[in-house]
């Protein structure tokens, strides 16, 4: 990656392990799963029609050879990806959650050679490799729940390979878009099945408390909105498998914020694993510089 993206990427990061905390803290507070998913990207959609209407924006309508592939595509990165997380996290802790989710990568790099035909290096898959080592020494070692194979978490697996298929294939749009204007497009398409979730929306959200009702207002303008617009600023700057492989470091967040935000504190084994993590996006970044260097 270079710097413009691998700056983007780590924003992005940041922004997004804050959305497990925060999803979480709606659910305790009285939000459903399917009311919470809805009302956060009913506000994320309203942030994007503001800016949309502001007349110094310039915002263009898509093309329409492109309007089949964006609806497929804000459902699968949308709707599929954020109902999965947000039903997984019933049952699943905030900090397993961003654990599951950072397997992406390793889908992403495999989807990149078939859809893209970005081929990493031995070396970039020795270091995925230990990034999913890290992944999985997090989720061992977190206090409150070991890793199993329940509802909540094959939830949250689906998501990360719909989340991996997403992020590839939106990078042969961003040629032809600003990162703004597509992600938008995916949010206002991602938004409309949602819309299922809507029968007692007004009472969840009469009844809910207020650190809910500030939590959903967080997820849905800056992970669901600005951290998706500084995902696709960082995609359209380098390759979707180096990119991506960044997600390996939001547990480190997530686990952090959620310490923080709702109590829940990391193990030992948990901090080595966000380490070895860390290492992974070290070593795959590093070995294709080298690699770009050497051809």
């Amino acid at each position: 990656m270079n710097k413009k993206a691998m700056v983007m990427a780590f924003i992005t990061i940041v922004i997004w392990g804050s959305s497990f905390a925060g999803i979480r803290a709606s659910l305790h507070g009285g939000y459903s799963s399917g009311h919470l998913v809805l009302v956060r990207f009913l506000i994320a959609s309203g942030a994007f029609v503001l800016y949309a209407l502001w007349p110094r924006t310039r915002f263009r309508l898509p093309a329409k050879q492109d309007v089949l592939k964006i609806l497929v595509l804000g459902w699968i990165g949308i709707t599929i990806y954020h109902t999965g997380i947000t039903f997984g996290e019933q049952t699943v802790t905030a900090g397993t959650t961003a654990m599951i989710v950072a397997s992406a990568p390793i889908f992403t790099a495999i989807i990149a050679v078939f859809a893209l035909k970005e081929y990493p290096s031995l070396f970039s898959w020795i270091g995925l490799g230990i990034g999913f080592i890290g992944i999985f020494l997090i989720t061992v070692g977190s206090a409150d729940a070991a890793f199993a194979i329940s509802g909540g978490a094959l939830l949250i697996v689906v998501s990360a390979i719909a989340t991996s298929a997403f992020f590839v294939f939106q990078k042969t749009l961003l040629p032809k878009y600003r990162p703004v204007e597509l992600t938008a497009y995916f949010t206002w398409a991602g938004t409309l099945p949602l819309l299922i979730f809507s029968p007692g929306l007004l009472e969840t959200v009469q009844s809910a408390t207020l650190e809910a009702h500030f939590a959903a207002l967080y997820v849905g303008i800056f992970p669901a909105a600005i951290g998706y617009v500084t995902w696709a600023i960082a995609l359209s700057s380098g390759k979707a498998g180096a990119v991506t492989s960044m997600m390996y470091i939001e547990p480190v967040f997530a686990i952090l914020i959620a310490w923080v935000w709702l109590q829940e504190l990391p193990s030992l084994l948990s901090i080595i694993g966000g380490l070895i993590a860390l290492s992974s996006v070290i070593l795959v970044n590093m070995f294709e510089r080298r690699r770009r260097r050497a051809g």
